[in-house]
This record gives C-alpha cells, structure tokens and sequence, in this order.
C-alpha cells in the first residue's frame, strides 16, 4: 500500500483495477542482478499492477541469489503489461528475461 493512498481516498481519487477476474498468474524472472532482493523486484512490478508476491531463488546453502525469481500478480492484463514492458529492459546492470511461468508442464 502506498503512502498516497490514504490522502487519494480522502479526495475520493482511487487506483483503477482490472474488472476481470482475479487469478494467479506467475512469471520467471530471469538474469536478475545478484545483488537484487524481493523487494526491489516486487518494486519494479508493481509499477505495472498487483503483485501478490515476488521472490528472488537462492541457494539453501550459502543464501545466496541464484540470478533469477518469480512474482505472482492478481491480474492477467496488469501481468501481461509487466512482461511486456520488462522483458530485454536492463535492471541493475543486467537484461532481464521475463515470461509467463510454466508450471508443472512436462519438458521434452
């Protein structure tokens, strides 16, 4: 929730949302900057709608980022415009791949 959005309600001005229906929709991440924490990839896609919750994938052992993640949005038109806007655009000094998950989908 932003700070903002208190004093938006109090003007009666609210953040339009998709009237569609909500589902998950998860998206990898990949080539993320090692640096990178959940926060600033939650960050970086909630300028483009809901985010339910993102994630950078460690290492169990020494923690540290294995240089991609995933971010689940509530939207499939607000998910569909972050990887659009996203994809091949350099955050923290690194191209990002970004595309719909594919979840549980036997590979070849």
């Amino acid at each position: 929730m932003s700070i903002l959005s208190p004093l938006l309600a109090l003007f009666g001005i609210r953040k339009k949302t998709p009237t569609g229906p909500q589902e998950r929709i998860e998206i990898y991440v990949g080539n993320l900057s090692y640096d990178m924490t959940d926060e600033q990839l939650e960050k970086a896609f909630a300028k483009y709608g809901t985010v339910r919750r993102a994630r950078v994938i460690t290492n169990r052992f020494n923690h540290k980022s294995k240089g991609f993640g995933f971010v689940e949005m509530v939207y499939r038109v607000e998910a569909e415009k972050a990887i659009k806007a996203l994809h091949d655009k350099t955050v923290m000094g690194r191209k990002l791949r970004v595309n719909e998950a594919r979840n549980g989908k036997p590979r070849r």
